[in-house]
């Protein structure tokens, strides 16, 4: 076996735990393999005979292509997203199968992807290398070029910001989940009658931008009007914590594009609030709830 095809087969190796690692840098399993394809053809120009370690080498290349991606697309934000509710999963020929993405997403957690989606790239990277793969601070302040102390620190922040330990919780969190899982559950089942059960004959549901519920005004009003809107509408949304109550976001490509917040009283719905505009995406705090 010559050098070149003992490269490949240990990059075959490696292939899978580097694609993990992109596509929680990323979100996006298309990205991902960007990324790692990016990584074999550094691995084939490269001198590594001073290697001794192959799959760490590889992990801190994939991280650093992450990285620059990561960078680009902050740069390229004015290019965001329109927004859409998604439409039900279909195959596309010669692509990245969309349910495969959907699935390696409930995988890997919706709501997480998502709050990974508003930390600085130099703070995704931190934490998802240290946090979800152990890779050691020293071995990651080379690639955000900071110190150590200061990649911990970097890592800290975004462990803060993940768990939503910066966010002022409401004390009835579980009570709103159930709700809001009632809320999902019989949205994507199509089940009229129990939208109704949870929402409030009063309910208003407000669009950020009508475009994302397709011919829905900007204010709906009424229980069984709103309930029309969500009829198997939800299947590309998770439950995360909203300003620190429970709503439900969107992510499409490894990118937010939509959040719901919702008032609750008395075990009912009484607002609905849609968030689909780029800049106000951005301000608005997430955090990953207790399953």
């Amino acid at each position: 076996m010559d050098e070149h095809d003992w490269l490949a087969e240990q990059f075959e190796a490696e292939r899978p735990h580097l694609r993990a690692v992109a596509y929680r840098m990323l979100g996006s399993l298309s990205e991902a393999d960007d990324a790692v394809q990016e990584a074999w053809l550094h691995l084939s120009r490269s001198d590594t005979g001073g290697v001794e370690n192959l799959g760490g080498w590889l992990t801190t290349v994939v991280a650093r292509v992450c990285l620059n991606m990561l960078h680009s697309r902050k740069s390229r934000r004015e290019e965001s997203l329109e927004a859409s509710m998604p439409e039900p999963i279909t195959r596309e020929p010669g692509g990245i199968d969309p349910e495969q993405e959907v699935l390696l997403a409930d995988s890997v957690g919706l709501a997480l992807l998502v709050v990974l989606d508003t930390l600085s790239p130099a703070e995704r990277l931190a934490f998802v290398l240290h946090d979800i793969f152990a890779v050691p601070f020293d071995e990651i302040a080379p690639i955000v070029e900071r110190s150590e102390a200061a990649t911990r620190q970097l890592a800290s922040r975004a462990r803060r910001r993940v768990r939503g330990a910066t966010t002022v919780k409401d004390p009835d969190l579980t009570s709103q989940r159930e709700v809001v899982d009632a809320f999902l559950a019989a949205s994507r089942e199509g089940n009229f009658e129990a939208l109704l059960a949870v929402l409030d004959p009063d309910v208003v549901f407000r669009v950020d931008r009508p475009a994302v519920f397709a011919g829905a005004p900007g204010e709906v009003r009424g229980a069984a009007s709103v309930a029309r809107q969500f009829l198997g509408r939800t299947q590309g949304v998770r439950p995360a914590l909203v300003n620190g109550a429970v709503g439900l976001v969107g992510v499409r490509h490894g990118r937010l594009f939509l959040v719901l917040r919702f008032t609750i009283r008395g075990g009912k719905i009484v607002e609905i609030d849609t968030v689909a505009d780029p800049a106000r995406l951005h301000q608005v705090r997430l955090a990953v709830p207790d399953d």
